[in-house]
């Protein structure tokens, strides 16, 4: 598998580890790998901002991706 390397806040990283220690993910890699899939669809769907820092965008409906990967993780909470 291709390896890729960024940089995240600190704020990123600390869920991404809390995710992981709380057992809902094996690994920070399937964290991330599942946030790219959830971008990946949305994006497809046009559910995500053009812009970020627009804020008309989201008054029409676009969302950020940490706002869906949150709403995703509350979904996987509930239901385990």
């Amino acid at each position: 598998m291709p390896m890729v390397t960024v940089s995240i806040s600190p704020q990123q990283a600390a869920g991404i580890r809390a995710a992981v220690d709380n057992g809902g993910y094996a690994s920070s890699s399937e964290v991330v790998r599942e946030a790219l899939r959830l971008w990946d669809s949305a994006r497809k769907l046009g559910e995500i901002k053009a812009d970020p820092l627009d804020d008309e965008s989201v008054a029409s409906g676009g969302r950020c991706v940490a706002d869906m990967f949150a709403d995703h993780e509350a979904q996987r909470r509930r239901s385990a």
